[in-house]
């Protein structure tokens, strides 16, 4: 089972990141109002990045490594040519 650290595009441009084993799903979830808290008042969402990795663990870790980054370093993620979500 693949894993997956992603980042979404609130309608605020404010960019949340997260974790999920299926990060399309997960955007679906996140526009029907239920993801998670802080994007329930920043809807509609877009996914814009996503890093898949083999186990779990490795996929938490960066996703908390995403956290970490300014906002203008998130950015350069998104914009990187090595991002396949366009």
């Amino acid at each position: 089972m693949s894993h997956f650290a992603y980042m979404v595009r609130c309608a605020d441009g404010s960019l949340y990141c997260g974790y999920s084993t299926d990060p399309i799903a997960r955007e679906k979830a996140h526009n029907s109002a239920k993801g998670a808290k802080y994007t329930r008042s920043r809807l509609p969402i877009k996914l814009v990045y996503a890093e898949e990795y083999g186990d779990k663990s490795s996929a938490l870790k960066r996703e908390a490594a995403l956290k970490r980054l300014t906002h203008a370093q998130k950015e350069e993620l998104v914009l990187s040519p090595t991002n396949r979500i366009k």
